[in-house]
Order: structure tokens, then sequence, then C-alpha cells
């Protein structure tokens, strides 16, 4: 009898490794060993125990990584991970460790595991190269998806430059990006210091990975964080996004109060739309632009790049009624060398900085937020049809208010625009760039209308 079940058994374990082998799945965790990994960088512990591998913080030592000793282009990745204490980790992909890159120190995309209140498991960081990428401020409906203290089935969907990521069935963030199309796959443990208590567990089990006939999930309508630049990628397009700007024309634009784009003042130059500089004024030479279709509720986002001591804005709900000089009238999101320009300084507390509803609301003082001058930064600015408005800058949220809130009015009521009968409360109007006296590029941008 005994026999008998040891055969039906290795029968049926047989025709699971078949069905497995057959959908063109590969374990990259046998179980037993590490076979196919090796350590990179910190001195974290790795072990297996009771067929998981398990991973243990070490005081002092800097990010742990077990690397897979084979690399992956497109692939679909599935693992499953348990925390029961609060402690950061990832799963690297497409990554890499080269002697020429910071002493061989591991760099590329991480699904992040981030068990704190801010809640941004499995969100995609860009380990020791351009920080975030995806926070899950972009998507709080998913926030909700992680487990403390239990088992949590994670996905990483690799296509091309589409990269998606999943926990527990949710679909959690969505990049477009071709900085690394091909790298290894590795589990951290996060750094800690020389006092902080050592001994803190993360275990993985489960990990396997599809590298052919690739199906992955459905498109669906979650925000986009598009890093090729002045293109859409199909989800987008799905979702109803169109390119305010090719790249190559100033087609849909045009100044503000006139019906030509400036015949001076801004270029086009290697894929930005750019303001020259000049001396610095509101509107003293080429003069805002703005959309030529009006917008109600939307979801624009657009990449910019400030020079030192640059000066400029998005400004969104222009009606272009006011007759004013200088600056055509609306809710702007500053754009600004914080540090540089003066204009930081006034205000109300801070209120005139980078993301900063200007003259209004301050934006959150974080400072991975922000780039360095020279380098493109991502803005984004969702205006929700009930009057709900964020304020987005490189995957952090700035700020939110609600137009015609009591606390709106207080606001408006005390900031340079009280003068201004129902300002910020039109119902829909141009999205405009401002014109500032200062070199400043824009590209990227683009729109999703909502409902």
């Amino acid at each position: 009898m005994k026999r008998t079940l040891h055969i039906v058994l290795l029968f049926l374990f047989a025709n699971a490794l078949h069905a497995q082998s057959s959908q063109g799945w590969q374990n990259l965790f046998n179980g037993k060993d590490l076979k196919g990994w090796k350590p990179l960088n910190g001195k974290a512990k790795f072990e297996v125990r009771n067929g998981e591998i398990v991973g243990t913080t070490v005081a002092g030592e800097p990010n742990s990584f077990l690397a897979t000793e084979k690399e992956y282009g497109d692939f679909i990745l599935e693992f499953e991970f348990r925390l029961d204490h609060n402690m950061n980790s990832g799963v690297q992909f497409r990554s890499e460790s080269k002697p020429e890159y910071m002493n061989g120190r591991v760099h590329g995309y991480q699904y992040e595991i981030d068990p704190s209140p801010r809640a941004w498991t499995a969100g995609i960081y860009d380990e020791a190269r351009r920080d975030w990428l995806y926070t899950m401020d972009y998507n709080p409906a998913a926030k909700s998806a992680f487990r403390m203290g239990q088992w949590n089935k994670c996905r990483v969907e690799c296509t091309g430059t589409l990269i998606r990521t999943f926990i527990n069935g949710i679909s959690a963030a969505s990049i477009v990006d071709d900085m690394t199309l091909r790298g290894f796959i590795a589990l951290q443990v996060h750094a800690i210091g020389k006092s902080d208590p050592p001994g803190r567990e993360i275990r993985w089990r489960n990990i396997r990975i599809q590298t052919s006939n690739l199906k992955p999930t459905p498109l669906d309508d979650i925000f986009v964080a598009n890093f090729i630049p002045n293109s859409l990628s199909e989800q987008e397009k799905k979702n109803g996004y169109t390119l305010l700007f090719d790249g190559k024309t100033t087609n849909g634009w045009r100044g503000a109060y006139k019906k030509q784009f400036p015949e001076k003042g801004w270029v086009v130059k290697d894929g930005a739309l750019q303001v020259l500089p000049s001396d610095g004024g509101e509107a003293t030479n080429g003069g805002d632009i703005v959309t030529l279709k009006t917008y109600k509720a939307f979801v624009f986002e657009f990449d910019f790049k400030l020079t030192e001591g640059a000066n400029s804005g998005v400004k969104y709900y222009v009606t272009e009624t006011e007759g004013n000089q200088g600056s055509a009238i609306g809710l702007e999101y500053q754009v600004l060398d914080d540090e540089k320009h003066p204009d930081a300084k006034l205000g109300s507390i801070g209120n005139r900085t980078l993301a900063s509803l200007y003259d209004l609301i301050p934006s959150i003082k974080e400072p991975r937020a922000r780039r360095k001058i020279g380098e493109w930064n991502k803005g984004v600015i969702i205006a929700y049809p009930d009057g709900r408005v964020e304020h987005f800058l490189n995957g952090w949220k700035m700020l939110d208010y609600k137009r015609g809130s009591q606390y709106f009015y207080a606001l408006v009521a005390k900031s340079k625009y009280e003068k201004w009968p129902n300002f910020g409360m039109a119902p829909e109007g141009h999205i405009l760039l401002q014109d500032h006296g200062n070199n400043v590029s824009y590209r990227s941008i683009r729109i999703r209308e909502l409902n």
C-alpha cells in the first residue's frame, strides 16, 4: 500500500512539474539551497529555512542583495513574501552591478516592500539611480493590498518598455521606461544603522519566472508614469491620453491673449519647448502660451527642467477674461529654483516654492522629491470633477485642496488674487506655460480628460 501511494505521489508531482513547464514557468528557487543565486554588496544574512529564503538584517551593513546568476529581459516574475517585522525591503529586477558604477553597487528597478504608514509596497523605486519612479500616491487604491504578517503574492510584468506590478491580485504600478531592458533579479535586505537592533527577517518563497509566450495582464486604467520623452504608451492611449506637444512643433498652443504662437521668446529644441532667457520679467519677452482647447477636469502631466535661478509656472483654469497686464490669471503650479530665486522666500510659509499652489498653499518640503537643477522633473496636476486638485512632483504628492471650499476661499482672500472675482473657480479653462524671463524647458506634455 505504501509503495502504491509513493508511486501515485511521484506521478502527481511529475504531472505538476510538466504542467508548470508547459506553461513556461521556471523556478528560480529550488526550495533547498541558494543554487543559482549570489550575494552582492552588504553582508546581511540570506539562508534557506523550511523551503523559504530568509533574509536577516545585520547592524551597520549597507543594502544587501541576493541576485540571480542569470539575467532576464522580457518576463513575468511571480514571488511571495512575508514580513512579521516593520522593515524595508524589495525585489530588484532588470538590475545591474558593474565595477565602473559606484564600485559595483546594485542599481536598477525595484519592487518596493514598504510596511510603513505611507504604504508604498509594490511601487517602483530606481535603486542607486533616479530614486522613486512610481510611488503609491499615484494609485492610493492599491495601498491597502499589502498584508502584514501574512504571505503576499506579487507579480512583475516586463514587456519591452512597459513595466507593471501587482500585489495580491491588485494592479499597483505602471511605468514606461527604456533605461535598462535587461538585468538580474535580486532579493534585498535593507541597510540598518550600527545602533539599530539586528535580526529582523523577511521571507520569500514560490519564486518563478516566465520568459517566453508571455501573456501579460490586460491593460487597465491606473495612472502610468511614462519616462520616454513625448510618447504615449498603448495603456495611455487606451486611457484617453493625448499629447499636447509633439516634440517638434508648437501645434496646439498660442500666445496668451493672442491668436498666434509668439514670434519670439520660445523655441522648440532637442525635443523640448523652451522659454528663452530675457530680463527675468513676467511675460515681457514672448509672453505666456496657452492650450488652444479648454479643459474641465483632467490629469495634466509635464516634464520640466530648470536652469539656475529660473522661474516659471504651469497655470490651469485660465480664462483670459481679466484683461490684465503681465502673466494671465489662473491657479499656478509653481516651477522654481527654490535655492537661487528670491520668490521662494516671499509669500507665506513657503507657498511660492516648487510645486506649491502659488501664493496659496505650500508644497511639502521633501528634498527627495526635487531633482538637481539641470535634471528633468515630472510634474502632475490632477483636477477632479468634484473640485479636488492634487499636485505631484517626481511621484511625491506635494499638496491637495478643493476648489470652492471654505478653506480655499479663505486662502484666496489673504493672497495677491483677492482682487480677482471668483478666482480659480472657472468651470473650465486653458492650461498655460509661463514666460518669466528665465530659461526653462518643457516636454512630455500630455493630458487625460476626466468625466
